[in-house]
């Protein structure tokens, strides 16, 4: 991309991101008052400085430099105050910005399809939630009205010096063409630094991310000093990053400091040639003096903010990417699921993830509502597949899935998910409390109700044993609590909200055998009345089911209740005779 096309891309991106002020448009109009007002007002501080020295102190008129220094710490008082509210309201409107754009990625997130997050790193979406949406506040802190206000009193203070005297503001001005070309090369340094941090910062996070979730693979295969060397590596790029910023930084303010000191130094010389012919006054030249600081604090702090602008940019070009993105989940259904019975039926359906190879291949089958179907078959024969199907967090290409004989898109996507209820092997628990991953944080959901499913189920009495019960606070993953009484708090989790349809996929892969018993008695009466389909390899959960079906690389290779399939002798068959060995039963 040229630096043209960047420049019209960063510029859409400004005016989308001021679209973002509408919702707050009297705070908006009040900074920009306040920041003409704040201008106007840095200009008369060397004014009355410029009339004290010349009307009051040179004249020793103590009585009027009493009244002109009372004025002046009024003005000061009010600019003080004016400035508190200016810095206020301002980073008020940047931080509620930020949680608007915020919510909106979110919210974006959440209803994308289960492909994206399969090629996007949870990092980087970390990244953006987080880091880049905290770039877009410094817009409004460090860039928009900040830069308009220092804008706003460079003018006035350039307009001030060339009516004061504009010989003296030539020659403070001479050095102006410095400080631009400076702030060209440090603004173009620090653009590309920050491209990199960016990038550094989202490989950082995802890094930390993955091996914080699998430390336990890590340390099983004595892997620390391989992630600690990797590890090290991208933490080396970061700085590296983040060192050729402040390098920049490093030279920008020595140079203006340097250019400072010239300017002066050519308006004393210059000046003081001109007080010696009485040209000027001496107010005049310690005015002036204080316009060039008000001059170069600006334009010294004008390239740092232009750089936060630009940031700021940056960070909010791949945040809209999050909110532009258009694979979200498809939501055109209009049936509510509320009144299903549970009737699941495939018809010849072939799905694929992002490419071929096909990983279901034109299967057909049927689960009348109330019965269940146990599904076996070897890893990556498409079982978890089927379930993800059924509950759309994939769209199938070939076929049709119907519940109750209607397309499943025909569903509204909520209602329909709220009749199917997912109980997985890895039983995942929020770090917060034992109610909180219950209910999931759902406020429709009594006290009795809990109660109720909680005693049918058999954890009433475990639950109330721990400190404050339902109040107890777990830990991320629920790690305070054994394998089989996480599993048992997601059946709760599943029969509170009484779905029509039950999926478990390995719900009982990794129970131990103590648990086993009480796990099969919740099971049956989560089971019971409902549809479901059970992935599973205990031969005791899948004895029960109404019919069996097997798998092979995405086809149906045979179906039958377990009897029928034994006495066939085929493939069912021939895993049970391999469970010592391929544990697939």
């Amino acid at each position: 991309m040229n630096k043209r096309a960047k420049w019209q891309q960063s510029i859409a991106i400004g005016k989308r991101i001021l679209k973002e002020t509408d919702a707050f448009k009297s705070t908006f109009y009040l900074l920009i008052l306040l920041s003409l007002v704040l201008g106007g007002i840095s200009m008369l501080r060397p004014y009355l400085i410029q009339i004290s020295v010349d009307n009051y102190i040179r004249k020793l008129d103590w009585h009027g430099l009493v009244w002109i220094t009372v004025i002046q710490l009024l003005i000061l008082l009010s600019e003080s105050g004016l400035r508190f509210l200016f810095l206020y309201r301002m980073n008020w409107l940047g931080m509620h910005i930020m949680m608007r754009i915020r919510n909106n990625v979110f919210v974006k997130i959440v209803h994308q399809q289960l492909r994206y997050f399969d090629n996007t790193p949870i990092g980087t979406l970390t990244t953006r939630t987080i880091n880049d949406v905290e770039a877009l506040q410094d817009i409004f802190s460090e860039g928009f009205i900040s830069i308009l206000a220092d804008l706003i009193t460079i003018i006035a203070v350039i307009t001030v010096m060339l009516f004061t005297n504009w010989k003296l503001a030539l020659v403070c001005l001479l050095t102006l063409p410095l400080i631009l070309l400076a702030t060209y090369f440090f603004k173009e340094q620090v653009r590309a630094s920050f491209q990199e941090v960016r990038t550094a910062v989202a490989a950082l996070n995802t890094f930390v991310q993955e091996r914080l979730s699998n430390m336990h693979l890590i340390q099983a295969y004595t892997a620390e000093e391989q992630s600690l060397s990797a590890f090290q590596q991208i933490n080396a790029q970061h700085k590296d990053a983040n060192i050729k910023a402040i390098f920049a930084y490093s030279v920008f303010f020595p140079v203006v400091e340097i250019v400072l000191a010239t300017a002066i130094g050519l308006l004393v010389w210059v000046g003081a040639n001109q007080l010696l012919h009485q040209e000027i006054t001496a107010g005049v030249i310690i005015a002036f003096i204080m316009y060039l600081n008000l001059l170069f604090r600006p334009l010294r702090m004008l390239a740092d903010k232009f750089n936060v602008l630009q940031m700021g940019l940056v960070a909010a070009e791949r945040v809209y990417q999050v909110i532009d993105d258009e694979a979200v989940e498809v939501n055109a259904g209009f049936l509510k699921a509320d009144e299903i019975k549970g009737h699941i039926r495939f018809d010849q359906v072939s799905f694929y993830y992002d490419t071929p190879p096909w990983i279901l291949n034109n299967i057909s089958f049927e689960v009348p509502a109330g019965t269940s179907l146990a599904i076996v078959g070897a890893t990556g024969s498409g079982k978890t597949t089927i379930v993800h199907l059924i509950n759309r967090l994939y769209a199938y290409q070939q076929g049709q899935i119907t519940i109750d004989g209607k397309a499943i898109e025909t569903y509204e996507l909520n209602s329909l998910r709220k009749q199917i209820g997912f109980v997985l092997q890895d039983v995942f628990l929020f770090a917060g409390t034992i109610w909180d991953n219950l209910t999931l944080q759902d406020p429709n959901f009594t006290i009795e109700q809990v109660d109720a499913v909680c005693k049918a189920i058999g954890v009433y009495d475990f639950i109330m044993q721990l400190p404050n019960g339902y109040q107890y606070q777990l830990l991320e993953k629920g790690q305070t609590l054994s394998q089989g009484q996480r599993q048992l708090l997601s059946f709760v989790r599943v029969l509170l909200y009484n779905p029509k349809i039950v999926i478990l996929d390995e719900a009982t892969a990794s129970i131990d055998s103590e648990s086993e018993q009480m796990i099969q008695e919740a099971l049956h009466y989560l089971l019971e009345g409902r549809t479901s389909i059970i992935i599973a390899h205990r031969l005791s959960t899948i004895k029960k089911a109404t019919s069996i079906m097997v798998l092979d690389k995405g086809s149906i290779v045979e179906q039958g209740t377990h009897e029928a399939l034994v006495h066939q002798g085929g493939a069912y068959a021939r895993l049970l005779q391999q469970k010592a060995l391929t544990n697939v039963l």
